[in-house]
């Protein structure tokens, strides 16, 4: 029987590359964004959502539902990336944040478990980011909401693997999407920080643009659907495979260096 699948965060980037692919390799594919309005794309149906609300998560997998009769796969991908200081950024902007990259995932993660558990089956998958496991200056909440997403998955895989449902983290290094474009700035700029804020920017608009292409993430997450038992944790890129490692081998300090040195602060 046909997998149906959906995928959060489906109007572009890796979220775009991701429902796509399924679609061509024969899934059922509901892809999600605010504002729907585009007409079906290449075999995806694509469902409002605003991960933000309680009412349209549920309307949202109740639709999935009703239409396909069942939901197999969960790619929790929708988010966006604040940039600022963490001084220049509000409580309000930072509460905002979480909202959408943590608390989203956790809100469709409850919707779509009751289904999956009296299925005894399902998977979810969560993307996550380089950022979760090194923190990326100018972007402490961006981080701190991977941070979020790994410990929470971490901890549901124990829980829902005895209903045989697995969970999977996918952590992408630099990836050439629209993100950096389309990242919030912190509204309340200080001088203080304008021009480290300037280079960092530059740096890492520079990193985007050399990264590899969503595709790439798409991939990895086919790999996973296709597992019958998949992994935990799986980095995509090259600095996403091997920061971590070298993180746990050398001295702070110098890793420190290292990561001053790609964000040019």
């Amino acid at each position: 029987m046909t997998q149906t699948i959906l995928v959060t965060g489906a109007s572009s980037g890796i979220g775009l590359a991701t429902a796509r692919l399924l679609a061509e390799r024969g899934f059922t594919v509901f892809g999600t964004a605010r504002k729907p309005a585009s007409a079906e794309s290449q075999g995806v149906k694509m469902v409002a959502l605003d991960v933000r609300s309680d009412d349209s998560v549920r309307a949202c997998v109740g639709q999935v539902v009703a239409t396909a009769g069942r939901l197999d796969v969960l790619v929790n991908n929708a988010g966006y990336s604040l940039t600022g200081a963490a001084e220049e950024t509000t409580v309000d902007e930072a509460k905002r944040q979480l909202e959408t990259n943590f608390f989203g995932v956790m809100r469709m993660v409850n919707a779509v478990l009751p289904g999956m558990r009296a299925a005894g089956a399902g998977k979810i998958i969560n993307v996550s980011s380089l950022a979760g496991n090194t923190a990326i200056p100018y972007s402490a909440f961006y981080s701190a909401s991977k941070f979020a997403v790994e410990g929470y998955s971490e901890a549901l895989w124990y829980e829902v693997r005895p209903f045989g449902i697995s969970v999977s983290l996918v952590e992408p290094g630099f990836v050439n999407t629209p993100i950096g474009e389309a990242s919030p700035s912190a509204e309340r700029l200080l001088p203080a920080y304008d021009a480290t804020r300037k280079q960092m920017l530059t740096a890492f608009g520079h990193s985007l643009r050399a990264g590899i292409p969503p595709e790439h993430v798409a991939r990895r997450l086919l790999q996973i659907i296709e597992d019958p038992h998949p992994g935990l944790r799986y980095p995509v890129g090259r600095q996403a495979t091997w920061l971590p490692r070298l993180r746990s081998v050398v001295p702070w300090s110098v890793y420190a260096a290292g990561v001053r040195k790609t964000f040019a602060v």
